[in-house]
């Protein structure tokens, strides 16, 4: 049994012997193919090369003489050498301790040439390539760029432009390239649909995207131009829409353009599953962290059991909660809104649930992609920065405020991790557009003293010198008056939310009464107060000159010498008692030529130059859901005028006006608005000078002349101390007409009065009491390219003898 167990340990032994002998061999084989593999490189041979230095060459493979070279590190040379893009063809090879590198040099651009283009601009397509001057010819750039310059085309409606590159040796190695365009028709949209949608028309949901059908006026709003990355922000606007008007399940299941290449135009149909109509269930707040008083956090909600759910609301109810915790001390406070929805009753039940979040900071805010816009202008409209507590909601309301400025066509917001797992980076990617613009509009108004054809040419930057300010110059000519205007306004004064600016103004207008021109300015400041409600102050100051209807200015305290004029009208101004002049014994007045029938502002024009030396404030609040075309929402001011820091005037003028829109038809886009305002003027010590007082007419009773209600002395309107006016109207598009032409009608009533004067008493003076003015009728508003304008027939229903009525009007609209 012994000598068996020797036997076993023997072969054993034996056999591992073996196995050490032959791994040991193939150790030795394998070292020695590693070493033949990487031979030593002690001299580097370089050919082909003209323009290029050998040393540069050198310089790119990162091999150095007495290096061990094996063919890993070869091909990396060779990719170093062609990322330089320099060269066309490059080979290495290794002959014993040379390693020999033949290149091909890629030939160099002299010039970068565009042929046929006229509708973009050489500096516009230089903009868009890669090839360069004196850089290197690629073939795969140029083709890259071919493609460029056809998306350039795209953008601006020329989907079917031509574009092709060609090559002109000019010697030595050098060429020009040249892209042949041929940009042919402008491609149209012939027709954008909506399939699958009932609560809303396709015409109301054609006016909630940026895409338009060409129409007749599309060669100067040129809103019909396919671009897919509007297509795609479409779909983000048609989403939302949905999502703040109940319906929370909306989806879109395709947004499809075809191009019919026969027609030149695009058929854009989006087909939709807008779902079941929601409202707010129960709503309550809930925290996990210690210390937090939910009770007092309701306030800060916009969602109410009972509303039309919208993701709008939720979103502010969420920035909201967000900043009264951060406020509160609780920085690190995440607040996640939990919806419960009902699928029988179709509400949503909404728990803003608040748990501590991740202790992550705001490492950096890295902005890419602004060539105008400076840095500082983005990063203001974070609520955090760099060393922050990083906080979801607020990226969100950072991007929701880029979008709003309108300076960009894309706003995309990521992360990246940061140097530290508790630190986060915040990408900015912006796209820029254009914000400067020139607007010149004409027309023919009846509103107003300057009645008669009007014109105005304007030019603004919403981004001047890419700082976010805005300024805009204009000017007006009208048959009956001139206007210039020059406004400026920084958004961000002081590096706060303080709006600060000025506005200079000289206008020059002619009545049937007088004339009057006025030289002024102002100085403001407004800070928002909270979301919806902001305070403004201003210093106002002006000048005012008047002279009678021949256009002749009058100076205390008689009027310039003038041997054509009757005597009554130089020697009424130096007369103690004008009324004996002016009118016969009677209180008649004796229609002197051209000058005023009233003794009233006979006497204030004779005043001679006039300064208006004032401080007010003014809060708004408002609510709207689009300031330029408001369906829903409310906006209100009020405000006060103090006169008398300096100047002629003393007075105190308050005046307020509210607008409350409503959407009564969604199917339909009927749109109701309620208004009023009032006003009042007091004077501070000396009496109130006419002009001071308030001339008002159809601006807020419609079917009156402008100056066409209140105190009047032998039919010359003196204004009134007070006046009150409310409205009701309602606006709907227009049957049978395409909704891109921009016409709308409406339907309205006002009522109004403006009374009080205290020149109550004196001859031919009338119209002092409160007296209700109503009128009612019906409108044509358009959205021109020039601006709204508005034509207007109102027939008064309750009016005094002495009014001086106008049932059609026209001129530029406001809806607030």
């Amino acid at each position: 049994m012994k000598a068996r167990t020797k036997t076993l340990r023997a072969a054993t032994a034996m056999a591992l012997s073996s196995t050490l002998l032959a791994a040991t061999t193939m150790t030795a084989q394998l070292a020695a193919t590693s070493l033949a593999d990487a031979a030593t490189v002690n001299r580097i041979a370089v050919s082909g090369n003209s323009r290029v230095d050998a040393e540069t060459v050198r310089g790119f493979i990162e091999i150095k003489p007495g290096q061990n070279v094996t063919e890993a590190d070869q091909d990396a040379a060779v990719r170093r050498l062609y990322s330089t893009g320099l060269f066309s063809n490059v080979r290495i090879s290794q002959s014993g301790g040379t390693l020999n590198i033949a290149v091909e040099e890629n030939q160099i651009v002299n010039q970068v040439l565009f042929q046929g283009n006229s509708k973009i601009k050489d500096q516009q397509l230089n903009a868009a390539v890669q090839t360069t001057p004196r850089g290197p010819y690629s073939q795969a750039t140029v083709d890259a760029d071919v493609e460029a310059i056809k998306n350039a085309y795209v953008t601006i409606g020329r989907s079917d432009a031509v574009v092709t590159a060609q090559t002109q040796p000019i010697g030595q190695g050098r060429v020009n390239v040249i892209f042949n365009i041929q940009e042919g028709d402008r491609t149209k949209i012939a027709s954008i649909s909506f399939v699958g949608n009932n609560a809303f028309s396709d015409a109301r949901l054609k006016q909630v995207i940026s895409l338009r059908e060409t129409g007749i006026l599309s060669f100067i709003q040129r809103d019909d131009v396919y671009d897919p990355d509007r297509l795609q922000a479409d779909e983000e606007t048609v989403r939302r829409f949905y999502y703040n008007h109940g319906y929370a399940d909306f989806r879109i299941l395709s947004a499809v353009a075809e191009l019919d290449p026969d027609q030149n135009s695009y058929y854009i149909t989006f087909t939709v599953d807008e779902g079941e109509r929601y409202t707010f269930g129960n709503v309550r707040i809930d925290s996990t962290i210690e210390g937090v008083d939910t009770e007092a956090l309701y306030g800060e909600l916009d969602t109410q059991p009972g509303d039309v759910y919208s993701a709008k609301e939720v979103e502010n109810s969420l920035v909201n909660l967000t900043n009264a915790l951060a406020n509160k001390g609780f920085a690190f406070a995440q607040v996640t809104p939990r919806g419960d929805r009902d699928f029988t009753n179709h509400t949503i039940a909404i728990d803003y649930v608040i748990d501590q979040g991740p202790r992550v900071y705001v490492e950096r805010i890295e902005i890419r992609g602004n060539t105008k816009t400076r840095d500082y202008v983005i990063r203001r409209e974070f609520d955090l920065s760099e060393g922050d507590a990083f906080n979801q909601v607020l990226i969100q309301r950072a991007k929701q405020r880029l979008e709003d400025l309108k300076y960009f066509t894309t706003v995309k917001i990521s992360t990246a991790p940061g140097s530290e797992p508790d630190r986060v980076i915040v990408l900015v990617d912006v796209s820029e557009k254009a914000t400067g613009e020139i607007s010149v509009g004409g027309g023919y108004t009846t509103s107003g003293d300057s009645s008669g054809p009007v014109a105005e040419v304007g030019i603004q930057e919403r981004n001047f010198l890419g700082r976010g300010q805005f300024i805009k110059v204009s000017a007006g000519l009208g048959t009956n008056s001139r206007s210039y205007n020059l406004s400026f306004t920084e958004p961000y004064f002081l590096g706060q939310r303080l709006a600060a600016g000025f506005d200079v103004y000289h206008t020059e207008t002619s009545t049937d009464d007088y004339d009057v021109t006025r030289t002024g300015g102002d100085v403001r400041l407004s800070a928002p107060i909270t979301d919806h409600l902001t305070a403004t102050v201003a210093y106002n100051y002006k000048q005012e000159s008047y002279g009678d209807n021949t256009g002749r200015t009058v100076d205390n305290p008689a009027f310039p010498a003038d041997p054509t004029a009757p005597e009554t009208i130089d020697s009424t101004c130096g007369d103690p008692n004008p009324l004996g002049n002016l009118f016969d014994e009677g209180g008649n007045p004796l229609n002197a030529p051209s000058f005023t029938d009233s003794p009233i502002i006979n006497e204030a024009i004779c005043a001679g130059d006039y300064r208006t030396s004032s401080l007010s404030y003014q809060f708004t609040y408002n609510t709207l859901d689009n300031n330029q075309d408001p369906r829903n929402g409310f906006i209100g001011s009020i405000g006060q005028e103090f006169a008398g820091l300096g100047g002629d005037a003393k007075y105190v003028k308050t005046t307020g006006k509210a607008s409350y829109f409503n959407l009564l038809s969604e199917e339909w886009d009927v749109v109701g608005q309620l208004a009023g305002g009032a006003g009042n003027v007091t004077a501070l010590g000396d009496d109130l000078r006419v002009f001071d007082n308030f001339f008002k007419g159809q601006d807020i009773v419609r079917g009156f002349d402008t100056r066409g209600i209140g105190p009047r002395q032998y039919d010359v309107a003196i204004g009134g101390e007070n006046y009150a006016n409310v409205s009701a109207e309602a606006t709907f598009p227009i049957p049978g007409l395409n909704r891109d032409l921009g016409f709308r009608g409406a339907v309205f009533a006002d009522a109004g009065s403006l009374w009080g004067s205290e020149f109550e008493g004196q001859p031919g003076v009338e119209g002092t009491d409160f007296a209700i003015r109503a009128s009612a009728g019906v409108g044509l508003i358009w959205a021109s390219p020039f601006g709204p304008l508005r034509v207007n027939y109102a027939h008064p229903l309750a009016k005094e003898d002495f009014d001086d009525t106008q049932e059609f009007s026209f001129g530029f609209s406001s809806r607030f």
